[in-house]
């Protein structure tokens, strides 16, 4: 059975990312996702064919702790399922060397014929093959 594509983003709450209290912002947990996707996409060597094609069209998050300035983030993010022209993803947000997660939740793709027609198409055979059956890409540290 194929082990589908997955991967671990570390990076630093940075003062940009909290509000005034130091606390990070909501919307910080999807750009640290995001990251990790550019990530994920890079390794697996598709970066170039699916960025500017890949719109998102459902997430979804549920918050059950606070991160703060300066505090190390883990995000995981893995190929939960592709379909047809679809992928979702689960990702979670944790206190790196923990395991209980503060962020977790799901972002839902589309891949898209190029810009700006935008019309949904199927995953390339080469493309889904990567995302289905990368396995773990390891832990990096993100930018």
């Amino acid at each position: 059975m194929a082990d589908p594509a997955r991967i671990v983003a570390v990076r630093r709450v940075e003062w940009s990312d909290t509000d005034a209290a130091g606390v990070f912002h909501w919307g910080t947990a999807f750009r640290m996702v995001e990251a990790a996707e550019a990530l994920l996409h890079d390794r697996l060597g598709i970066r170039e064919r699916t960025f500017g094609r890949t719109p998102r069209v459902h997430v979804e998050a549920s918050y059950s702790r606070e991160f703060r300035f300066f505090e190390r983030v883990a995000v995981e993010l893995r190929v939960a399922s592709v379909g047809r022209t679809s992928l979702r993803y689960a990702f979670a947000l944790r206190p790196e060397g923990e395991q209980e997660a503060g962020v977790e939740g799901e972002l839902v793709i589309v891949y898209v014929t190029e810009q700006p027609a935008g019309k949904s198409e199927p995953w390339p055979a080469d493309l889904r093959e990567k995302l289905e059956g990368a396995g773990d890409l390891g832990v990096v540290e993100a930018p």
